[in-house]
């Protein structure tokens, strides 16, 4: 029987949906966290009586034929990419990105990954790094002794030391863009890599036009709204509900035909 496959393809297709949801759900206070939605499309049709086709010599067709669907399977995980609610940290090395952008990291294999997760520290030599100690792109150092520091909307540090009255400059902090930030690879740790998907960065500095600004002790929240979430979880569990039903229900009906014969 047909519905026996469909249905169980009905229900690995709302266990995807409910994984991608509880990972949702888990991540609700990841710093910069983008949730994600299951996309899904209807598998090949059987052409019982193909429509069009052609019923008599008098040209008389088929009006809409008999299509009988195989299923359902997960077309693709979308990451939704809109901006999170800024957060006041008032941490001088938290920086939140308003606008587009990702922050450049060296991963230890030396390649570059990015990130909104600003919620970086100072490693033992001064320079900016993240939680899990990987340099920020480009290196800033900040000098020992440093009385304050402060990041300019446009990415501008500077220092003041003591014995100067005027701040020093130490670094400039650069962002990249993508065409389909969407693209990206995922990795962990709030960190992307490029992929052939995402297409290649835009390096710039903040501010300038298609990138964000950046503001001083503030990170950015996760974009995950709960209640969407909770609404969305019950309505994949009703979904795997029915589809399971159809199953027993199908299960039934091949009982019954085989104790009639």
């Amino acid at each position: 029987m047909r519905s026996l496959s469909i249905a169980s393809t009905g229900m690995l297709a709302q266990q995807t949906n409910v994984d991608v949801i509880s990972n949702n759900i888990a991540n609700m206070n990841t710093t910069a966290f983008k949730r994600q939605r299951a996309e899904f499309q209807d598998l090949l049709y059987q052409q019982v009586s193909r429509p069009g086709a052609n019923t008599s010599d008098t040209g008389t067709k088929v009006p809409t034929g008999i299509q009988i669907g195989a299923g359902v399977r997960t077309g693709g995980v979308y990451r939704i990419t809109e901006q999170g609610a800024m957060t006041n940290t008032g941490n001088t090395y938290d920086m939140a990105i308003d606008g587009p952008g990702y922050f450049q990291i060296t991963l230890p294999s030396g390649d570059l990954a990015y990130t909104r997760a600003g919620s970086f520290q100072l490693s033992d030599q001064g320079e900016l790094v993240t939680s899990d100690g990987y340099l920020v792109q480009p290196n800033i150092t900040i000098p020992q002794g440093s009385l304050d520091v402060t990041i300019s909307k446009t990415g501008e540090v500077q220092v003041k030391t003591a014995g100067q009255a005027q701040m020093q400059t130490v670094g400039q902090l650069e962002l990249a863009t993508f065409v389909n930030e969407a693209g990206l690879e995922a990795i962990g740790g709030n960190l992307f890599l490029e992929t052939g998907a995402s297409g290649q960065p835009t390096v710039s500095t903040p501010g300038q036009p298609a990138f964000g600004t950046l503001s001083q002790g503030f990170v950015e929240a996760s974009n995950v709204n709960p209640v969407s979430e909770i609404t969305s979880l019950i309505t994949a569990q009703r979904a795997y509900e029915m589809n399971s039903r159809v199953l027993k229900t199908a299960d039934e009906m091949l009982q019954t035909s085989t104790q009639v014969a």
